[in-house]
């Protein structure tokens, strides 16, 4: 008899160890994020679990649910080889995702934390989405690889689900020839609001102006081969395009600008073609700026990135016989100037991103330089690109390796080598042992607490 009743109690003991084991398993499926760390602005708007009804593949999907408008994100450290090009994808399904402002770069997207350095974002609600991330490890050896429904800019409420997770690296293109884009806006239609009453501006390209940017970007080409003393080969397209702009960014320093993302639906099949390293964009502004009591006299405007690539804003006269980009022996031998100044921009901030020691740009009297008459500041820039700046303790300058620092696109993964990060157990086994290690950590820091 009591041998029986020992049988029963170890039955008991055994369904019950099962039980528990059971619901532990069916927690740790729901809310184990693997070697993710979770992460959100504000504490206590998000929800983080791995959803077994909606999923893309096998493996249960990354579920962020923002209650409120949030910032939050999932992400791993991922070791890096300085100066290489990294391809990050995953698929991105999404329910009600909208941003708390209008005109923001948010939404659902794969991002490096604590940079502006990210993808393409899904929003509203839709089906699974492939999305890809290109970024240059520059001079860095590790980075925080992020899966985020917000953004730098904006939080977001609504539903994201990410799935099938991979990175790659690829072999960075370190030729010294830069692919430029320069996209001719023929018209500008914004309306902005002007105390309480909305303005609406409408502007429209010259003949004289579409000739004049033409004449620049040859001029460019030649002039940045010419000034850096070889070191850097230009090539470049131009694009027209009747799609008006007509959304806006606004900062104080600035004013209105166009970023890249005001422009996406242009500029993103261009960006896909992997092909451009820098993008120059055309247009005519106006006079938004005066209207705003902010009298910018900026006619270009640089130092920006869209999608790892340089972009700047060329702003075009409104005098269709203005000599800013006209070449003409007494006034302007230099026209091109704004293109050379704009794309300097984005070597400054490319040298900073490596960690290189370079001055301002805008520092030309500091060290003795002054806009002259007929070549504005090419002397300056010449010396900046060269490094033949001189002080008190040597020359300073570009370096020449910046050259050849371009971003990272399509065309360095021909080649690819696939990462062993955000991999997913193969197999119950895999899933099991992975259970126990996280319950010994937990354990772990339960007594180290104590």
């Amino acid at each position: 008899m009591q041998k029986k009743s020992h049988i029963v109690k170890h039955i008991i003991s055994i369904i019950f160890i099962i039980i528990v084991l059971s619901v532990f398993y069916h927690f740790y499926q729901k809310y184990n994020y693997n070697d993710f760390v979770k992460a959100q602005y504000t504490l206590g708007l998000t929800n983080f679990e791995r959803d077994s009804q909606v999923k893309c593949g096998e493996a249960n999907s990354y579920k962020i649910e923002n209650t409120d408008y949030n910032d939050a994100m999932f992400y791993e450290t991922v070791q890096v080889t300085p100066n290489t090009a990294y391809r990050v994808s995953c698929k991105i399904k999404t329910e009600n995702v909208q941003s708390q402002h209008e005109n923001t770069d948010s939404g659902a997207h794969i991002s490096i934390s604590d940079t502006l350095e990210k993808s393409d974002n899904v929003v509203g609600t839709t089906d699974w989405t492939q999305v890809t991330f290109y970024f240059n490890s520059k001079n860095r050896t590790e980075v925080n690889v992020g899966f985020r429904l917000g953004g730098y800019e904006d939080s977001c409420i609504g539903t994201a689900w990410f799935s099938d997770f991979t990175i790659e690296s690829g072999i960075a293109d370190e030729s010294n020839t830069w692919n430029f884009l320069c996209v001719l806006f023929d018209n500008v239609d914004v309306t902005f609001e002007e105390g309480s009453t909305p303005k609406n501006i409408k502007l429209q390209l010259t003949q004289i102006h579409k000739d004049d940017v033409t004449n620049s970007m040859r001029s460019f080409a030649s002039s940045m081969q010419e000034m850096s003393l070889g070191k850097m080969k230009v090539n470049y397209d131009i694009v027209e395009t009747t799609t008006p702009i007509t959304k806006m960014s606004y900062d104080e320093e600035n004013g209105y600008y166009v970023s890249g993302y005001n422009v996406k639906e242009v500029i993103d099949p261009y960006i896909k073609q992997g092909k451009y390293d820098h993008i120059f964009i055309a247009f005519r502004s106006g006079d938004i700026n005066q209207e705003k009591n902010l009298a910018k006299d900026w006619i270009g405007l640089g130092y920006m990135e869209y999608r790892g690539v340089g972009f700047s804003n060329i702003r075009l006269p409104e005098d269709d016989y203005d000599y800013t980009y006209k070449y003409d022996s007494r006034i302007n031998t230099f026209p091109e100037e704004v293109f050379v100044h704009e794309f300097l921009h984005t070597l400054e901030r490319n040298a900073e991103e490596y960690g290189y020691e370079r001055p301002e740009l805008h520092d030309n009297e500091k060290y003795g330089y002054q806009n002259m008459q007929l070549i504005g500041l090419k002397n300056w820039y010449q010396d900046y690109m060269n490094h033949t700046i001189k002080t008190q303790n040597g020359t300073i300058g570009l370096p020449s390796e910046i050259y050849t620092k371009k971003p990272a696109k399509t065309s360095d993964f021909s080649f690819s080598h696939k990462l062993n990060y955000f991999k997913e157990p193969d197999n119950i086994i895999e899933e099991l042992h992975n259970m126990v290690e996280k319950v010994k950590i937990l354990f772990e820091q339960i007594g180290q607490n104590n």
